[in-house]
């Protein structure tokens, strides 16, 4: 019982710290626990999430329930949350019930992590560790995502992505792909590549030299 009670708040303090780490609007722990609605989702989550591996059905969707009433995240009691999960904001964000995510990802309001059918088993995407999800991103089926993976806001991912890629569009395209083994979280999800402004630039590129040809003859 000591033991429970002890790694229950080992767990407590590593989200409230996850939330430091991640928000610059963080101010104190009071706040952090009164006032962030993606913190009371994840606690919320793990108490549901208990009584499913209990293999209590109806306790923990009440559970889920009152969560997305409270903080308008939905998470299915049967989703596999690691440690450091931070959601920013959060509002509308949807977690299925076969999803895994790995420690230390991060969602901002509006993710997506859907199946793409009504098929019993595992219907839902894994998440790899370090992944950051930008705002509206929708990632749908049983297909992972790498490690150290960002996902542009708006993407519709529909199939695998290697770790250490940039995924942005619909439907989502790697962008861009760094072999590095980066360790630290990169937050950056605004400074992500653009393929379709580099084509547009590259007619406009085109068209400019034309232009210039033309004018010469």
């Amino acid at each position: 019982m000591y033991r429970m009670f002890k790694g229950v708040i080992e767990t407590l303090k590593n989200d409230i710290k996850v939330v430091f780490e991640r928000d610059p609007a963080a101010k104190s722990v009071l706040e952090v626990i009164i006032c962030y609605p993606g913190f009371h989702a994840v606690v919320l989550h793990r108490i549901a999430h208990y009584f499913y591996n209990k293999k209590l059905i109806l306790i923990p969707r009440l559970i889920s329930q009152i969560n997305r009433f409270f903080t308008g995240i939905e998470i299915h009691p049967g989703a596999k949350i690691g440690k450091g999960l931070f959601i920013d904001h959060g509002m509308g964000i949807v977690i299925g019930e076969t999803t895994e995510i790995g420690e230390n990802v991060t969602l901002y309001q509006g993710v997506t992590l859907g199946g793409t059918g009504k098929q019993k088993g595992k219907r839902h995407p894994t998440i790899g560790n370090n992944v950051v999800i930008g705002a509206g991103a929708k990632i749908l089926g049983p297909f992972k995502v790498g490690d150290r993976s960002k996902i542009g806001a708006g993407a519709v991912v529909l199939s695998e992505v290697p770790p250490n890629s940039t995924v942005v569009g619909v439907p989502g395209r790697i962008a861009a792909r760094d072999m590095m083994d980066f360790t630290e979280i990169d937050l950056k999800h605004h400074e992500l590549p653009d393929p379709v402004a580099e084509v547009l630039k590259s007619l406009q590129n085109k068209i400019s030299e034309l232009e210039k040809r033309l004018e010469e003859i």
